[in-house]
């Protein structure tokens, strides 16, 4: 098994790089894979709702976003992480996030999303709320631990002095491989749930 781990941080070593450390380690110990990506430090751009996604297969503009889609795919969870800015995500980490979820056409059912957040003190729970919504849209089950997934911490490191944050880590971890492994044992004996057609309603006609 295979979990992709994004990290929005523009610091290669900061906290969140921590909090995302201390996952790695449970999962090398249950076995599964991890690829960890560092994007909050590159140059992605947003979305600007051009389509071209829906012809070409792949976004139309080829960055890191179209490096990580087949990764992704092969992956059974997706673990996102970012420090807090102004009570949200790294801005960056959203523009990868919006273009790689649209312009992506395979299924995401099923594979197991957690998100990972890290604050000085505020904004955690909002953040929490923003990166979740990527994984309930498109039929992943979500993650939980003992609390809310985030670590405190604004100086680099500082993140390491948060016990009960970083047992939250491991917690989610271990939750995140019992999920992904069960969910593994009920496709092969159940297969995936039905699909119904997509139906659109739009509110203004």
């Amino acid at each position: 098994m295979k979990v992709l781990m994004i990290n929005g941080s523009p610091r290669r070593n900061g906290n969140t790089a921590v909090a995302l450390r201390e996952m790695e380690q449970v999962f090398a110990r249950e076995g599964i894979e991890t690829q960890t990506v560092q994007v909050g430090n590159k140059p992605i751009r947003g979305c600007i709702a051009c389509n071209a996604c829906a012809q070409r297969g792949k976004c139309a503009f080829d960055d890191a976003v179209n490096e990580l889609a087949p990764v992704f795919e092969q992956s059974d969870g997706l673990v996102v992480a970012s420090p807090v800015y102004y009570a949200s995500a790294n801005a960056t980490l959203i523009a990868l996030l919006d273009r790689l979820f649209y312009s992506t056409g395979f299924d995401k059912t099923m594979k197991v999303g957690a998100s990972v957040v890290v604050a000085r003190r505020g904004g955690l729970t909002a953040t929490f709320d923003e990166l979740n919504k990527y994984f309930t849209i498109s039929g992943m089950p979500v993650a939980s631990s003992q609390y809310w997934n985030g670590v405190h911490g604004r100086e680099p490191g500082e993140a390491a002095q948060d016990a009960e944050g970083l047992q939250t880590m491991r917690t989610l971890a271990r939750n995140m491989a019992f999920l992904m492994k069960s969910i593994a044992l009920g496709r092969e004996k159940y297969g995936l749930p039905e699909q119904e057609p997509f139906q659109a309603t739009n509110f203004i006609r």
